[in-house]
């Protein structure tokens, strides 16, 4: 009885287990080192015949991935106590000398620069001298050596207009398109809106519009108007021509002469020739 009271509370009384401590080795493993001989087994990609040497799997060339592995890097790594990147010495006495005084920043002495030449001044100077060759401009210059002073270049220089503190220099970025508008047919509500507005202001100013009473002719717009009938003469014929008749006539009456040039007038435009008197244009 008391081993199946003591297995029964076992479970109750059992501990939690503690978290396992791993090292930094197992959390970050070391990179991967170059293959050697000793490395290769049998089946591997790098396996080869012959003569092999540890410097052949140093060349990235030859180097062949394993299958289901990380490629090997074929340049050797240093050691576990080699430290990576610059070691700076401090030479500023670290925190403390911060703390206990502030060292200020000395001003070097700058060069004064020279002066760049007036040369406007100085061909003025020359010609008003007489001078106008360059042997004489070349000597004018040596014997008078006219520079440009500070002052006068902070004149040429135009200051800067003040900036106001807010101001946000750079190109505006362009608005957001409006899809909204565009999936509910604003922009075609809004111009039928304003067709409407036109077409009722046009309506307005006809209305009010004033209609002017009848305009009477008078005399003068009448004249103005009126054009002379012209007489048109008959032609001219010679007198011993104007009493003799047609020797031959076709047509045995006069209706029938009509009736012929009336049907040779409407097959006038389906004819050919200059007089329209040729076949037919058409089959």
């Amino acid at each position: 009885m008391p081993e199946t009271q003591s297995s029964r509370q076992d479970p109750r009384r059992r501990k939690k287990k503690q978290p396992v401590c791993r090292t930094v080795s197992q959390i970050c493993p070391p990179p991967l080192r170059p293959l050697t001989v000793a490395d290769i087994r049998p089946g591997m990609e790098n396996e080869r015949l012959g003569v092999v040497r540890d410097s052949m799997f140093q060349n990235p060339l030859i180097v062949k991935a394993e299958l289901g592995k990380p490629r090997e890097r074929s340049c050797s790594l240093p050691g576990i106590d080699f430290n990576y990147g610059l070691y700076t010495r401090g030479l500023d006495g670290g925190v403390p000398e911060a703390i206990g005084h502030w060292n200020v920043f000395k001003q070097q002495p700058t060069c004064p620069h020279e002066l760049t030449r007036n040369y406007i001044a100085m061909n003025r100077g020359a010609v008003k001298a007489g001078l106008v060759t360059a042997r004489e401009n070349f000597l004018y210059r040596q014997l008078n050596d006219i520079r440009i002073s500070d002052q006068d270049d902070r004149r040429v220089k135009k200051e800067l207009p003040p900036l106001p503190p807010n101001m946000t220099f750079g190109t505006p970025a362009r608005p957001s398109t409006p899809f909204f508008d565009l999936l509910q047919h604003r922009y075609q509500q809004l111009w039928v809106q304003e067709q409407k507005a036109t077409q009722k202001a046009i309506k307005l100013e006809k209305k009010h519009k004033v209609i002017l009473g009848k305009l009477y002719e008078t005399r003068s717009s009448q004249l103005r108007k009126y054009k002379p009938p012209v007489k048109l003469d008959a032609l001219w014929h010679m007198p011993h021509f104007q009493k003799v008749h047609p020797h031959l006539d076709t047509f045995p009456t006069e209706a029938d002469r009509q009736r012929a040039f009336r049907a040779h007038q409407e097959e006038h435009a389906v004819r050919q020739g200059t007089l329209r008197m040729g076949n037919y244009t058409h089959p």
